[in-house]
């Protein structure tokens, strides 16, 4: 029987965890993309479309940074996809919400689309109170 040492191991665990996290990533975008086509308004949509961004990038990302660091065929280089792969994921992570918002707070502002169902509109409730 072949005997793994123990640093093989690790890579194969790295590996594992990363394809699994790509499954996870190829869930995600297919939900986002349901949620698109499903969603009744834009603000909802946006959220979908957010939804598929960090959990059908940035965890694919990390999944692809983790295969990276398990790969030896790679030598010195795994370590550089890998960090330049967590890099890239925390960036991600950082600045899809941030455009998600200020899309969503653009298009309320400008009211380009239409808020409904809503319940409540703290945006539309604090620019009332301005007004006065």
């Amino acid at each position: 029987m072949i005997e793994m040492l123990d640093y093989e191991i690790v890579n194969w665990t790295f590996i594992i965890i990363g394809e699994t996290l790509i499954a996870i990533g190829i869930f995600c975008d297919l939900m986002g993309a349901l949620g698109m086509l499903r969603f009744p308004n834009f603000f909802v949509r946006l959220h979908a479309a957010t939804v598929g961004t960090i959990g059908g990038a940035v965890v694919p990302i990390l999944g692809a940074a983790l295969i990276a660091a398990g790969a030896e065929f790679l030598g010195p280089y795994r370590w550089f996809m890998a960090g330049s792969s967590v890099i890239t994921a925390i960036l991600i992570l950082i600045l899809a919400p941030t455009g998600t918002h200020v899309l969503a707070r653009a298009a309320h502002r400008s009211k380009a689309a239409k808020v409904e169902p809503k319940v409540v509109d703290m945006l539309e409730e604090k620019e009332r109170r301005n007004a006065e």
